[in-house]
């Protein structure tokens, strides 16, 4: 796989990387349940096989399974000098103090078994005004950067599920990276905060690239002729072909879903003309951009 920069961390980063929600959520209509010792098993033969595969990107948060992604992680990393291959990435809580965020990253640490954390995010969802004040001037911005300077963190970061709401954060400049909803279906980020973060020089995660399945399961009903693989490899490509976005983290919890998707990245260029950044997203927009891609008859000198 072709690596990319992860912003001004300078961290040169797969195009996918490896999710860590599946290593903290059971899936019984999949047989899925890191929880047994034969799921654990396989949560780090997974990890193994993804960076063998070149995926130096890994995702975790304490909140996952209450720690047992990062213990995964932890056991999968600390095996045959994998740790050192990778980008570690974890969170903490956001909406806490600064005593929280140390405390969580000491545990994040002994659960991963490391001594330094890539890049430490604050684990959001929506942030309202107060939120953005609190994490700015009440402590957890404060304590990440004692984290850093302490050399237990490298870089700095926080996540968001509605990205309209992470723009005070982007445009603070505290951050080295960002990790966004995007995808498909759910384009809201284009709009602003993707544009922001790249002129912010900041690194750009993905979350939900795959719509969580979101889309898979409305099209079984609405069109169920269309392959599942078929959507799923559409979504794919959608973030890879965005300019703007860095690493796309997938959650995989079996080898042979690795292969699958690191297959997929592979046998993928995005088109020299094409950039999903570029997409017009308004009425107005869509109407140029067709009448550009045909010759005006009213242009056409009269015979």
């Amino acid at each position: 796989m072709e690596e990319r920069v992860l912003g001004r961390t300078g961290l040169r980063v797969s195009p996918i990387g490896l999710g860590g929600y599946p290593f903290g959520g059971v899936n019984r209509a999949a047989g899925w349940d890191p929880f047994t010792p034969q799921g654990q098993r396989t949560a780090i033969a997974t990890i193994h096989r993804a960076i063998e595969r070149g995926i130096t990107y890994v995702d975790t948060a304490p909140g996952y399974g209450e720690g047992t992604s990062e213990s995964l992680f932890g056991q999968a990393l600390s095996q045959g000098g994998y740790r050192q291959r990778v980008t570690l990435a974890t969170k903490c809580r956001w909406n806490g103090s600064a005593q929280d965020v140390l405390d969580s990253a000491g545990a994040s640490l002994r659960r991963l078994r490391t001594d330094v954390l890539d890049v430490l995010q604050l684990h959001g969802g929506m942030f309202t005004p107060e939120d953005v004040h609190h994490i700015l001037e009440q402590g957890p911005l404060d304590a990440l950067r004692r984290l850093r300077q302490a050399g237990t963190v490298r870089f700095l970061g926080f996540t968001c599920e509605e990205p309209w709401t992470a723009r005070p954060l982007i445009a603070s400049g505290a951050f080295d990276v960002v990790q966004l909803r995007y995808n498909l279906i759910y384009q809201g980020a284009a709009l602003h905060a993707l544009d922001e973060a790249r002129d912010q020089g900041m690194g750009v995660a993905v979350m939900r690239p795959m719509t969580s399945g979101i889309l898979q399961r409305t099209l079984r009903f609405l069109k169920p002729e269309w392959p599942e693989a078929e959507v799923y490899e559409v979504a794919l490509k959608y973030v890879l072909a965005d300019s703007r976005v860095h690493v796309a983290n997938v959650g995989m919890r079996w080898p042979q879903e690795v292969e699958q998707n690191v297959a997929l990245v592979e046998a993928f260029r995005p088109p020299e003309d094409f950039d999903v950044a570029d997409l017009p997203r308004l009425t107005a927009g869509i109407y140029r951009a067709a009448d550009a891609e045909v010759r005006d008859p009213r242009s056409q000198p009269a015979e």
